[in-house]
Parts: structure tokens; C-alpha cells; sequence
């Protein structure tokens, strides 16, 4: 088959922040791409070869770390997972996220997304302390046990989800989908110990309810951990709590 067929000329547009002037600059150069080439080798490429060049985060170039997210033609994605010629355009417009501080060029400031995510005491916590140093046991897990939680344990922690969802944006305080999703990744997980203040400390509009189910947590996901799914089971776990507690009160 014809090479030409494999090569392209591409439109490519970096809006990078500037922080000494607070405001963004757009530089716009053609690029020649192949069918391998991503956006974060562009990127990369535009830094090896240009005389200005614009700050950019990333570390495996493959998926993995979560460093390189960024907004691709009004998109939040994985950099290093985006294929120019799959976004079948003539230009690429990247930049950087904005549902996180932006700190310069396409990258932006985690300290509140970790503060979100450290909250919710993403770790499973037993009730006997000890057991931190000698264990003496193996703790088993059935098919269905394991099932309820699995799908949720694979997030990489790259902030695409809470750039792309509506409420993180204008309300600071709410936890955010990557949290809450990561809350009921241990919650539902057996060998945590601690569920029930998990769902009290989450049975707020900062919490769980903050969220509007949108949706578009989930579809800009790269590891389909569907966070917008876990926070209505998360919302639901937290009902059913309150409804015992109802009924108990009121037999009492």
C-alpha cells in the first residue's frame, strides 16, 4: 500500500498558559503525522524542535501514570492514548484542564484532587490496628466478593473525570467523581471494616449528593471505571442506611 497513505499534515494548535500575564497563548505550526503518531509526540516533538517551548506533564507514555491528561479538541483525554490521525480532523487544539488550577502551558495543579482523594481514606481500614504488622492470615475473597469492587480499582488518578464534570467545576468543596468513586471501591470492598462511617462522612451535598449524574465522568474515563455509576451505588448504600435507621427509631 502507498506510504502516503500512512502520513499527514496536521494543524497543530497549543493554547498554554502563561502565568506571568494570567492569560493564554495560542501558537498554531503544521506537523507532519504518521497512523503512530499521538498528540503527546507531537508535543514532545514541538519541544525537541521550536525555540519556545510549552510546559507539559507526562511519564510512561502509555496509558498507565495519568500524567499527560489534558484537553484535546474540546475533550479532557490521555495525551499519550490519543492518536492524531483517529481524531479525524485537519487540526489538533490542545490545552490545558480546566477543571483544575492551571499552574503553566498545558499543565495543571493536583494539590486539591489528592486532598479529595486522600479524604475519603482510599485504603482499606481494619478495625484491629495490629494486623497492620502481623497479619497471621490470609484474607479470602469469593468471585462475588471480589466482583463488586473490581470494576472500580482501576483508576489512575489522571483528573480527566473531574475536568469533564460539570459540578467540580463551579463547587470547590465537592469531592468530586474520582473520589466518591474511589469511597465505594473500599466500601464495597469485605475486607474493609469501616462502611458505615464511610457512607456518614459522604451523606452530604459535598458528597455523594452533590452529584447531578451527568455522566460525563464516565465518558471521558480511559479505564472505563465509571464513576458516575459507583456514585449512585454510593447514593444508594447511603439511602439504604438512613432508611434502617428511620425504621429503628421509629420502633424504638
Amino acid at each position: 500500500m502507498n506510504d502516503s497513505n500512512y502520513t499527514r499534515k496536521i494543524r497543530f494548535v497549543i493554547e498554554a498558559y502563561s502565568p506571568e500575564t494570567e492569560s493564554f497563548v495560542n501558537s498554531s505550526r503544521t506537523i507532519e503525522a504518521t497512523n503512530l503518531t499521538t498528540v503527546l509526540d507531537a508535543i514532545i516533538k514541538v519541544n525537541e524542535t521550536e525555540k519556545h517551548k510549552v510546559a507539559a506533564r507526562y511519564s510512561c507514555r502509555m496509558g498507565i501514570c495519568g500524567s499527560c491528561a489534558m484537553v484535546i479538541n474540546g475533550r479532557p483525554k490521555l495525551a499519550c492514548e490519543t492518536n492524531i490521525f483517529k481524531e479525524q480532523s485537519n487540526t489538533i487544539t490542545v490545552g490545558p484542564m480546566q477543571g483544575h488550577p492551571i499552574l503553566k502551558g498545558l499543565v495543571t495543579d493536583f494539590d486539591d484532587f489528592f486532598s479529595h482523594h486522600k479524604s475519603v481514606k482510599p485504603w482499606i481500614v481494619r478495625e484491629d490496628p495490629a494486623e497492620k504488622y502481623s497479619v497471621g492470615k490470609e484474607f479470602m475473597q469469593t468471585d462475588e466478593q471480589r466482583d463488586k469492587f473490581l470494576p472500580f480499582a482501576e483508576c489512575i488518578k489522571c483528573g480527566l473525570c473531574v475536568d469533564a464534570c460539570p459540578v467540580s467545576n463551579i463547587k470547590k468543596d465537592y469531592k468530586g467523581p474520582q473520589a466518591l468513586a474511589q469511597a465505594y471501591r473500599y466500601y464495597a470492598d469485605s475486607k474493609d471494616q469501616v462502611g458505615g462511617s464511610r457512607l456518614d462522612y459522604l451523606d452530604s451535598m459535598e458528597g455523594a449528593w452533590g452529584c447531578e449524574f451527568s455522566g460525563s465522568c464516565s465518558k471521558v474515563c480511559p479505564k472505563s471505571v465509571d464513576p458516575a455509576f459507583a456514585i449512585q451505588l454510593l447514593k444508594g448504600e447511603i439511602a439504604k442506611r438512613r432508611l434502617k435507621e428511620a425504621l429503628g427509631r421509629k420502633e424504638d
